[in-house]
């Protein structure tokens, strides 16, 4: 009687060595190894398609910052912002100022960085202003006071009405300063203090005037530090595309302190360029001098020299 039990021919045969084979040759590849090298592999594409989408959001949150800057500063007039009076223009730079400033007697301070820092514009009418400390030298040794860092400071601006030079060329804005008392060996103020100001500004063909005028209001004992008023005025003329000669007005009415019904006058010739480099990157330079016209005055003269980089 025949059997039901097939012989396995070579087919079977075959057949059968080749699935074993494929059978260990994956588990060969898809060993410890080269499971963990494989998953490394995976891990690393994650990050780096992670760190694309960061980047490409970035690039779009700055674009989209720029892009609202270039707006907001094309509603304005293009003038440059003076060498002493803060402009009621918004603007966006790194900005750094040295002044020298001479008493009658013909002592010396230098302000390095004079409260000047970023300058930022977050939303269509408002910038914010974050000064680094200035550091002050004292170059007399008579003068008990130290050298050493002032008081921090910061600014808010609000403009209220812009238009270009294209059509009606003014500007109107409001600004709130305050400051902190962190200056060290008495090269600040005692108390914080905040600084409310109006700021306005006019242009006729290549000529414009800014202006501002506000006061400081400590936070304690303002009798004895005083609440001055502060009048700034800046005549410009656009000499050529880079290049703006001015003359200032800076005015101090003191109220209460030690100064109380004294008034302090500056006249500040100087000139202004301003140099675009690449794309919104640019650079701004001026120099002038304060000249004192008032009987009353803290110091005679003062040269001023500022730095500024747009962006």
């Amino acid at each position: 009687m025949p059997s039901d039990t097939r012989q396995p021919n070579s087919s079977d045969i075959e057949c059968s060595c080749l699935f074993y084979s494929y059978k260990n040759l994956f588990f060969f590849f898809w060993s410890a190894p080269m499971h963990r090298s494989l998953t490394r592999t995976l891990t690393l594409f994650g990050i780096l398609a992670a760190a694309a989408s960061a980047l490409h959001a970035q690039d779009s949150f700055l674009d989209h910052w720029q892009a609202r800057v270039n707006s907001t500063q094309a509603e304005q007039p293009h003038w440059v912002t003076p060498l002493v009076t803060v402009t009621p223009r918004l603007e966006q730079e790194f900005r750094t100022d040295f002044v020298r400033q001479v008493t009658p007697t013909h002592l010396d301070t230098w302000n390095y960085g004079n409260g000047k820092g970023l300058e930022l514009i977050p939303t269509r009418h408002i910038e914010l202003i974050f000064n680094v400390p200035p550091y002050i030298q004292h170059n007399s040794p008579s003068i008990k006071t130290k050298d050493g860092f002032g008081d921090v400071s910061f600014l808010l601006k609000y403009r209220f009405l812009a238009s270009n030079e294209e059509k009606h060329n003014y500007i109107l804005t409001a600004f709130v300063g305050g400051s902190l008392p962190t200056g060290s060996y008495s090269n600040g103020s005692t108390d914080a203090s905040v600084s409310p100001t109006l700021a306005a500004g006019k242009g006729i063909g290549k000529f414009d005037i800014q202006s501002t005028i506000g006061t400081t209001l400590p936070v304690a004992n303002g009798e004895k530090i005083g609440r001055p008023v502060l009048w700034n005025n800046a005549l410009q003329w656009k000499a050529n595309p880079h290049w703006w000669p001015e003359v200032e007005f800076n005015s101090t009415w003191y109220h209460a302190g030690d100064n109380d019904g004294k008034m302090q006058n500056f006249v500040t010739p100087g000139i202004v360029g301003r140099f675009p480099l690449h794309h919104r990157i640019g650079l701004t330079m001026g120099a002038g001098m304060q000249i004192a016209t008032s009987s009353f005055h803290s110091y005679d003269h003062g040269l001023v020299f500022t730095a500024r980089m747009p962006f």
